[in-house]
C-alpha cells in the first residue's frame, strides 16, 4: 500500500530516473499514463515541472521545489503505515545511513554496536560514498542520515550536528616529524605524500591552501581509499592527511601519530550529521541521532595520540 497520491508517485519516479520510459518500466505502468499524470500535475501547480530534453527529463525550478515536498511526503507516509500496522517505534525498524569512507571503517560500526546493546531490534543499512554523494542521498530520501565532512551549507539539508575539525598530518611513530607539536604545510614537501582524490573535502581544502601559499606538490600516491594511504604512511615513512575522528582507534595500535598543520585554511571543514530539511524523523532514527552525537562528544582524539602533547 502506498499513501502517496498517484500523480506524486509517478512524478517522483520520473524525477529519480530522468526518463518517462524508465519510470514506466520500474512502476509497470504505461508511459502514456505517466505522461497524463505529469501533465495533470503541471496543470494543477501552474508551472512546468520538467525541462524536456532529447535524452531525458530534467527538473525545472518548480520541479525542484515539488520533489523536495514529495520526498518528505513519501517518507512520512511510510512512517504512518508502520504506525498503523503496529510496528513498535524502536523494534524492527531500519535506520538507513550514508557516510564517507573514513567514518565507515570504525566510528559508525562502533556506534551501531553500542546502540544495539540498548535497542537490539533496530537494523542498519550503510552506504559508503564521497561526501557529495552521501549528502545527495539524504536530499533524495534514500537514507535517513549522512555522516560526512562538509565545506559549505547544502540546499535541502538540515545539519543535525556540526563540529569543526582541522586537518592533521598522519605518520608513523618514528617519522622525523612525529615529535613536533605542529608543522608548516611547506615542511611536508620533503617527504613522500599520499593524498585522497579531488572528490574529497580534505583534498579540495589542501589544494586551495597549496595554491594560496604558492607551493607545488607532487603526491607519490593518490587513491580514493584512505586505508591504503594510511598503510603507506605507516610502512614507508610517508605522510597522509586525515581528520582525527576517522583514525583515533588506529593511532596507538598501529604506531601512528597525527600532527597538526599550522594553516588556518585547513580548519575550514566540519564533520556533520545531516538529515533531510523539514522532515520528521522516525523514532529509531531520532534515537540513533542522539546516540551518535553523544559518541562524537565523547571522542577526544588528543589524549596520548597527537604528537607533541
Amino acid at each position: 500500500m502506498n499513501l502517496l497520491p498517484t500523480p506524486l508517485r509517478y512524478f517522483l519516479e520520473v524525477a529519480r530516473t530522468g526518463s518517462i520510459s524508465e519510470a514506466s518500466e520500474r512502476l509497470h505502468v504505461a508511459t502514456s499514463a505517466i505522461s497524463r499524470q505529469i501533465s495533470k500535475l503541471e496543470h494543477d501547480v501552474g508551472a512546468p515541472l520538467f525541462e524536456r530534453r532529447p535524452r531525458g527529463m530534467a527538473l525545472s525550478e518548480a520541479g525542484e521545489i515539488l520533489v523536495a515536498y514529495a520526498r518528505r511526503s513519501s517518507l512520512d507516509a511510510e512512517q504512518v503505515l508502520a504506525d498503523v500496522h503496529g510496528v513498535p517505534a524502536l523494534q524492527r525498524s531500519t535506520v538507513k545511513l550514508a557516510s564517507s569512507e573514513g567514518f565507515a571503517r570504525e566510528f559508525l560500526p562502533a556506534a551501531i554496536a553500542t546502540f544495539r546493546e540498548k535497542y537490539p531490534g533496530v537494523r542498519f543499512r550503510l552506504d559508503v560514498s564521497g561526501p557529495a554523494a552521501a549528502t545527495q542521498q539524504v536530499r533524495d530520501g534514500t537514507v535517513d542520515l549522512a555522516v560526512t565532512y562538509s565545506l559549505a551549507p547544502e540546499k535541502g539539508i538540515k545539519v543535525e550536528y556540526s563540529m569543526q575539525q582541522r586537518i592533521y598530518a598522519l605518520m608513523s611513530y618514528d617519522h622525523p616529524l612525529a615529535l613536533r607539536r605542529d608543522v608548516e604545510l611547506a615542511e611536508l614537501l620533503e617527504y613522500p605524500l599520499a593524498l585522497m582524490d579531488e572528490s574529497t573535502t580534505i583534498r579540495q581544502l589542501f589544494d586551495v591552501c597549496v595554491a594560496l601559499d604558492g607551493l607545488s606538490f607532487e603526491p607519490v600516491f593518490e587513491s580514493n581509499y584512505s586505508g591504503a594511504l594510511q598503510t603507506f604512511a605507516q610502512l614507508r615513512g610517508g605522510i597522509t592527511l586525515v581528520g582525527p575522528m576517522t583514525v583515533m582507534r588506529q593511532l596507538g595500535p598501529d604506531r601512528l601519530v597525527i600532527v597538526p598543520i599550522r594553516n588556518p585554511e585547513l580548519s575550514k571543514r566540519s564533520m556533520q550529521i545531516q538529515s533531510m530539511a523539514q522532515r520528521t524523523l522516525p523514532a529509531a532514527v531520532r534515537a540513533f541521532l542522539h546516540h551518535l552525537t553523544e559518541q562524537v562528544d565523547e571522542t577526544d582524539p588528543r589524549v596520548g595520540r597527537v604528537a607533541g602533547e
